[in-house]
């Protein structure tokens, strides 16, 4: 079977993305990404939508809060809109049988409703909780069961359903043309009835029993593959305890953000901070760094968070997942997207501590380090998360649901397609 891939070409989605891929590939599936320019190593097919992606980087780098979401969903919407007009092409000439769809990429399943193939939808970022029992992951909000909690994230997802609404009318319009009745008032509606799946693992997540049947959680996809070779300063490691910090790929625009770790972590003269800034800003404009610190535009994430004994992240989730992976607890700093909900898990289940950007200074940033080098409570609960995720084989049970959904034999791959 051959399995076409459509997610944002950012590393947040394309890391994850490619590792499912690679994991069915492995299964002898064929497999390629659309509207890609980059894929890893693996098949790709460029389209002018790449652009989208770009602005939106540009658009968002400095923002945070809503505005960050605010402007992601209207160029996603803009990207979704114009990949909807070259699927059929695109789907034909590369021969698709099916696709796997980032469900960020809102809407692009009504491409494959048209065509009438089948599609599943995988959550790379943090997945929503429709029915509202849980908080929807752009607040930060603790999970409570009262009615009062409930009626406040369903009011959040109305909110949401309604920002989408506001930039979606070409799709809408799409939709009518093609004869697909969609109930725009519910963000669900249109998410794969096969399989809906997310890499996050049950046991960092909040608890419920309200989740679609075809909803599973599976665990990180990382598979240490399709990463970039970097060229990193090992010699400069001094063996003591590293502080690896990171705002990510998107927002990351803050030059304040970066000159407040590097202030924060000279005060801290027993321990190596390695940042990592990102392309967004020169590292020239953070200022003379300290001899306990390294400044890159990148870092090789995973082997440094093998070493690491704290991450400073802006809570993504990707960063966070494979924190766990390494048993390392954090301090989080969330911006937007889905980075609130995600912090919200940490401080739930306790892997480590969550501030704001609006509480981010010097003074307070070096407390939460001391607080989580020295506690033992936050590197304990990482360590058990670590054990859970190793565990749940998320790539593997990934690949499995996809297979089953798909009506395909385990490892069958083409030869054993149910057709």
């Amino acid at each position: 079977m051959k399995l076409g891939f459509i997610c944002p070409n950012v590393s947040g989605h394309l890391n994850p993305m490619t590792a499912l891929a690679r994991a069915l590939q492995a299964r002898n599936h064929e497999v390629v990404f659309l509207y890609s320019s980059s894929a890893r190593g693996l098949p790709s097919v460029p389209g002018p939508e790449d652009d989208h992606m770009q602005e939106l980087v540009r658009d968002v780098s400095t923002l945070q809060g809503d505005d960050v979401l605010k402007g992601a969903v209207r160029r996603l919407l803009a990207q979704t809109e114009s990949i909807l007009k070259s699927l059929p092409a695109m789907v034909r000439e590369n021969q698709v049988d099916a696709l796997i769809l980032d469900v960020v990429q809102r809407y692009v399943e009504l491409g494959a409703m048209k065509l009438d193939i089948p599609y599943i939808h995988v959550s790379a970022a943090l997945h929503v909780d429709y029915s509202g029992y849980t908080p929807p992951p752009y607040r930060g909000w603790p999970y409570e069961t009262t009615p009062q909690a409930i009626a406040r994230n369903r009011e959040t997802i109305a909110q949401i359903t309604e920002l989408i609404g506001q930039a979606n009318s070409q799709v809408r319009a799409y939709a009518e043309r093609a004869g697909l009745e969609v109930n725009w008032a519910d963000l669900s509606s249109t998410v794969s009835k096969l399989a809906w799946i997310s890499q996050v693992p049950a046991v960092f997540d909040f608890e419920s029993s309200h989740w679609p049947s075809q909803f599973h959680h599976t665990g990180p996809f990382h598979d240490g593959q399709g990463r970039d070779q970097l060229d990193f300063p090992w010699e400069r490691l001094t063996g003591e305890p590293i502080v690896y910090a990171s705002m990510g790929t998107i927002v990351n625009g803050r030059v304040d953000v970066f000159r407040t770790f590097v202030a924060a972590l000279a005060k801290h003269r027993d321990v190596q901070l390695v940042l990592s800034i990102g392309d967004q800003i020169d590292p020239d404009q953070i200022g003379p760094a300290p001899s306990n610190a390294i400044i890159v535009r990148q870092a090789p994430q995973l082997e440094l968070l093998k070493k690491a004994s704290v991450c400073i992240t802006h809570a993504g989730l990707n960063t966070v997942l494979e924190s766990l992976a390494q048993g390392v607890p954090q301090v989080a700093i969330p911006v937007g997207f889905d980075q609130p909900g995600v912090a919200a898990r940490i401080a739930y289940r306790q892997t480590g501590v969550v501030t704001s950007l609006d509480k981010l200074t010097v003074s307070h940033l070096s407390t939460l380090i001391t607080e989580v080098l020295t506690s033992s409570i936050y590197r304990d609960n990482a360590r058990k998360l670590q054990k859970a995720i190793a565990a749940a084989n998320g790539l593997s049970v990934a690949a499995d649901r996809i297979e089953q959904a798909l009506g395909v034999s385990k490892h069958a791959g083409i030869s054993g397609a149910e057709d």
